[in-house]
């Protein structure tokens, strides 16, 4: 992106855009638009769309899977709102370490009446391997928050590059 928006005064398709060049390194994008600088940097700064966590990513919170009949979300809702987990997943909990069982046709941890303790999947801080994402998955917990963050802007008006104050932008943090 950077060789076709110009990386000297010479190339750049329009005065000054080689200033963005530097920025335009890595997971980057650029975003077109004629909307004051002010209102796309507010409507960035509100993007922050929930997934799921990749391995190697630190767990934003923990996540234990609590004893007995083990349910479609183990516990993130009530049970009176949940539905048991279905057999057919119960070998890929085993796979995964889970100490699971079947009792009566349904998946159970631990004792079927609640006793006994929980699994836990993850704790929060610590790095997630393959097996923990994809437990976390399969119950449906997103942990990891997506946001946008602005380097620089370019402007027509002035055809200067301003580069955006970082402070401003706290709580995003960069991937390495």
């Amino acid at each position: 992106m950077a060789k076709a928006l110009g990386q000297t005064a010479e190339e750049a398709i329009v005065p000054g855009i080689e200033g963005l060049a530097p920025h335009i390194t890595g997971t980057v994008g650029l975003l077109l638009t004629n909307r004051p600088v002010d209102s796309v940097l507010e409507y960035l700064s509100g993007i922050a769309p929930v997934d799921f966590a990749r391995a190697g990513v630190a767990a934003s919170r923990s996540f234990t899977i609590p004893p007995g009949v083990v349910y479609a979300t183990a516990g993130e809702v009530p049970k009176e709102n949940d539905v048991p987990l279905t057999h057919t997943i119960e070998p890929e909990l085993r796979r995964l370490g889970v100490p699971t069982r079947m009792v009566k046709g349904k998946v159970v941890l631990g004792d079927e009446n609640g006793e006994g303790e929980g699994y836990v999947v993850c704790k929060e801080g610590e790095i997630l391997d393959s097996r923990q994402t994809r437990l976390l998955k399969l119950f449906d917990v997103c942990l990891s928050e997506f946001r946008i963050k602005p380097l620089a802007y370019w402007s027509a008006a002035t055809n200067e590059v301003t580069e955006i104050d970082q402070n401003a932008m706290d709580g995003v943090e960069e991937e390495e």
